[in-house]
Formats: structure tokens, C-alpha cells, sequence
């Protein structure tokens, strides 16, 4: 009976990420019929097909789909295996993998992955982007270290550790050409609720702030166009297309051109840091949770002394 190699699978998740053998080969640093054969031994060894070559393009077949998470899992706790016995002698290395949405580009967490690469540049940050929900689902199937998400609407796992970075609220941004609601301020969600509305997707923990206050106040807001990215929200807001709900702190917002008012009900939204707590800790996520601690303490301690003042 034969046992999968690490290396094996580091070809197939190779060639499920590049759509292609020959991306994969580069991508690996060896040849193409070698990675071609490895991965032909690979279903050989596990009775179906991987991938559907019969198209012009290299895709995943439904036995690809099922293996590649068990695959990612397997790399990444090797990964973190030899990071963890590289903090053992001294050195940390390997990889951090965070995850995160939009509007913390002016927060401490870049500042952050930057003090971690100049402590220890042993460590490669790898960062996704992606709404709350599929993060929060990326780091419950140890994909991501940790990640920066919106509070979802339903309690958190208690497998979940939490420490909140800011709290915000979600604004209208709007052409004031297109849809002159006045110089009102906040504006009325309700008003706001009679045009078409920019704003996030369902899969966004911002989005369920804004459905959960719409319900509240007895309003429907008919979502006429989806992004997770504000950057989007705005350029489609800039057309015309509708009002833009996004969060204050975003900073497309900034110089966009277009009006931005505060709305009642008010619509508050928390950013948090999220983790693991019901497995060790990599050496990567212990060195990040060190400084996001010192930071996280000194901020309190000058809001302590802002308030004192």
C-alpha cells in the first residue's frame, strides 16, 4: 500500500492553483512530465482522477474538490511543524497567514506585519483578502492564523479568541448631481431605503449590521449592487448607479468626490482580530499576538490617559 508524500500533494495543490501542469512545473522548479507523472501517481494510488484534462484548461475534477482543503491542510501544518521547531532553536521561521477585509489599511494591523518581517524576517506574511464570513471559515479550518473581520451578527465559535482593533459605523456616500437628498445630517435610513442602494454582499459581517438595523426600523433596503470592495462601491456610486453604504473608515472614501453623511438608526460595526484557541499556537501567530498585545495595551493605556485629561 502506498502513502501520499508531502511533496505530492504540494504538486497537486500547485496545479489546482496555476490551472495548468506547466505553471506548475515553473512554479515547483522542475519539469513538466515530472510533476505529470507524480500526480498521475496520485490517482493511480487513489483510484479516480484529480483533474479533467480534456479541457483547454486544467480544472479540478469532483475527487480534486474533495482532496484539495485536506491538501492545504497537510502543507500548512507541516509548515507550522517546522516553524514551530525552528522557534525551538532560536529562529523563527515560515509562514504567517492572516486574513483580512477592507478599511484597515490606516490601522495598526499593515504596521504590525511590518515590526513582525523586521523582527523576524524568517517569517513570510501571506495575506488574503476576503469577507468576514469566508475568513472566519478559513481560520476555523486552520487555512488562516488568524484574520481581521467584522463581529458577525451570531455568537463566535468557543473555539474563537477575539481582540477588537476599532469600532465604526457605516455612512452614505452618494452623487448629490444624482440623488440631491439635501443638507440633512444623519439622513433617515428610511429615505435613504427609497433609492437604489451600493453596498456589501451577504457573505459581508457589515452587510448583516445593515440588514439587522434595516429590520429594526421596519425599512427595506433593496440592494441594487454588491461589492465587498469599497473601492468599487465608490466608482459605482460616482455613476450614479446608487447610494453607497460603507464603512466610514474605508479610505476610498477620501477624496472620492462624493457626498458623505452619517444615517439613523446609527449603524455601528466592530473590526476584531480573530484565532484559534482550542490548538497551539504556531510560533508565527505567538510572535504576531506578542506585538498586537503591546499595541493593543499601549492604545488603551493612551485612551486611559486622554480620558483622565
Amino acid at each position: 500500500m502506498s502513502v501520499m508524500e508531502l511533496r505530492t500533494l504540494e504538486y497537486f495543490v500547485a496545479v489546482a492553483d496555476e490551472g495548468s501542469f506547466t505553471r506548475a512545473a515553473q512554479r515547483c522548479f522542475i519539469t513538466q512530465p515530472s510533476i505529470s507523472a507524480q500526480i498521475q501517481g496520485l490517482e493511480r494510488e487513489l483510484g479516480e482522477a484529480l483533474f479533467d484534462r480534456t479541457q483547454r484548461t486544467t480544472a479540478l475534477t469532483d475527487a480534486g474538490q474533495v482532496l484539495l482543503p485536506y491538501a492545504r491542510r497537510c502543507i500548512q501544518a507541516a509548515d507550522d511543524a517546522k516553524a514551530e521547531f525552528s522557534a525551538r532553536a532560536g529562529l523563527l521561521r515560515g509562514e504567517f497567514r492572516i486574513g483580512t477585509g477592507g478599511g484597515v489599511e490606516h490601522t495598526t494591523t499593515p504596521v504590525l506585519l511590518g515590526e513582525l518581517r523586521q523582527k523576524h524576517p524568517g517569517i513570510d506574511v501571506v495575506v488574503s483578502e476576503a469577507p468576514s464570513k469566508p475568513l472566519l471559515d478559513m481560520v476555523l479550518q486552520n487555512q488562516l492564523h488568524a484574520a481581521v473581520i467584522a463581529r458577525p451578527p451570531d455568537p463566535l465559535p468557543a473555539s474563537i479568541s477575539t481582540s477588537r482593533l476599532f469600532v465604526d459605523q457605516i455612512v452614505a456616500a452618494f452623487d448629490p448631481t444624482a440623488y440631491p437628498l439635501g443638507d440633512t445630517d444623519p439622513l433617515e435610513l428610511c429615505q435613504l431605503a427609497q433609492h437604489p442602494i451600493i453596498t456589501y454582499p451577504r457573505t459581508s459581517a457589515l452587510r448583516a449590521s445593515i440588514d439587522r438595523v434595516a429590520s429594526a426600523a421596519d425599512t427595506e433596503v433593496l440592494v441594487s449592487c454588491a461589492a465587498n470592495d469599497v473601492r468599487l462601491q465608490v466608482s459605482f456610486a460616482q455613476q450614479g448607479l446608487g447610494v453607497a453604504l460603507s464603512a466610514r473608515c474605508d479610505p476610498a472614501l477620501i477624496g472620492s468626490g462624493l457626498t458623505i453623511r452619517q444615517i439613523t438608526p446609527q449603524i455601528d460595526f466592530e473590526k476584531m482580530l480573530i484565532w484559534r484557541n482550542d490548538i497551539p499556537a504556531s510560533a508565527p501567530l505567538r510572535a504576531f499576538l506578542a506585538l498586537w498585545n503591546a499595541a493593543m495595551n499601549v492604545d488603551e493605556a493612551l485612551s486611559a490617559d486622554l480620558t483622565l485629561s
